[in-house]
């Protein structure tokens, strides 16, 4: 799955102090090979280098 910038995610990763936060990508960045990396904002940080099969997207309740 491929997200956007402003896309609302839920971020999984048992190394991270952010494992299981809701985030907010602030930017997309395309490799070499075609994968695309995230940049997720939290309330307490960021992570940077995230990859989609570490993002679940979040539905907006509205």
């Amino acid at each position: 799955m491929s997200f956007e910038e402003g896309d609302k995610v839920v971020f999984s990763d048992e190394h991270s102090d952010f494992d299981g936060e809701e985030g907010k990508i602030t930017q997309k960045m395309e490799t070499m090979f075609d994968d695309s990396t995230y940049t997720v904002s939290f309330d307490e940080g960021q992570e940077v280098g995230v990859s989609a099969d570490q993002l679940e997207a979040v539905e907006d309740e509205e």
